[in-house]
């Protein structure tokens, strides 16, 4: 049957309508599911890319909160940048500035913040290095220290971020799971259909001699290219829907980077050979149940 689908018969393809319902419907069908299947591998790897970003930005860096009266932040400041620099494994330390500081804050409370105004306690960023620090005896240190610093190193709300957008990866894998399980059921629908229009015909076949499968392979090279076809033409369509979306920008987060990145361009690429495989299995198991029927 293989060998049918790859080289065809031309008087075997006069077994199958070259159009009309069946012909349209399996077009319609793989175009629609391969277009829907390319957005759906855009999100998977935009998930993809997230997660792997989250976890390697977040599991680096921690800040270090200030709480103190304002006449002793300074001083605390100062103690706690040197005990930070001392500490094995930490790469850098940084105290915010009341700009940046200012800034972090503006998305809740707008531009123009003033901190004077308000109890802000002082922030400072720190960066480990590979080997990674001893946070729980850093802690020790700082609260005999620095008694109004507080270490966050982000554990509390990097997992939760990193699983969502792992959630989101394996739904994307599920959803195009689901649209190939929804395209053979189409096809093997239209194949049905085709191949009880065409039941005279079959018996004709059969009576000059013709196997069931030669006829079967008629049907399965008609509707696997038919497949293919409409696949490639959903893969067109989807990937301008995917050129045509916002480039990924800070400002814009996670919205604004479903897209592909480099070499994953090339894995749409695969979703008109999968159709056809699709095609191919459910063309071939239809055709062949329906052909014992008829019998």
């Amino acid at each position: 049957m293989l060998r049918t689908v790859l080289i065809g018969d031309t008087q075997a393809d006069r077994v199958v309508p070259p159009s009309g319902f069946t012909a349209q419907l399996t077009l319609f069908a793989s175009g629609a599911m391969a277009f829907l299947a390319v957005f759906a591998l855009a999100l998977s790897l935009a998930s993809g890319r997230l997660a792997d970003r989250w976890a390697s930005e977040l599991a680096r860096s921690a800040t270090l909160r200030i709480t103190a009266p304002e006449d002793q932040v300074a001083a605390q400041t100062e103690v706690a940048l040197r005990i930070l620099r001392q500490t094995p494994g930490v790469a850098r330390a940084r105290a915010l500035s009341k700009q940046e500081q200012a800034t972090l804050l503006a998305p809740w409370f707008g531009p123009g913040l003033d901190l004077d105004a308000l109890p802000v306690p002082q922030l400072i960023e720190v960066k480990e290095d590979e080997q990674g620090y001893d946070a729980a005896g850093l802690r020790l240190r700082l609260s005999a220290e620095v008694p109004g610093a507080v270490l966050d190193d982000h554990t509390r709300w990097r997992k939760p971020l990193v699983d969502a957008a792992n959630s989101l990866r394996r739904l994307g894998w599920i959803s195009i799971l689901l649209i190939g399980g929804a395209m053979a059921a189409m096809i093997t629908l239209a194949a049905n259909a085709a191949l009880a229009a065409n039941a005279q015909v079959i018996e004709v076949l059969r009576l000059v001699g013709a196997h069931d499968s030669y006829i079967a392979g008629a049907f399965v090279r008609r509707f696997t290219l038919r497949a293919f076809i409409g696949a490639g033409i959903g893969v067109v369509l989807g990937l301008a829907g995917v050129l045509l979306l916002p480039e990924a920008s800070d400002e814009g987060g996670f919205l604004t980077g479903l897209g592909f990145h480099g070499f994953s361009w090339l894995w749409p690429l695969l979703i008109p050979l999968l159709g056809g495989a699709v095609a191919f299995a459910a063309t071939g198991l239809a055709a062949r149940r329906r052909l014992k029927e008829l019998s």
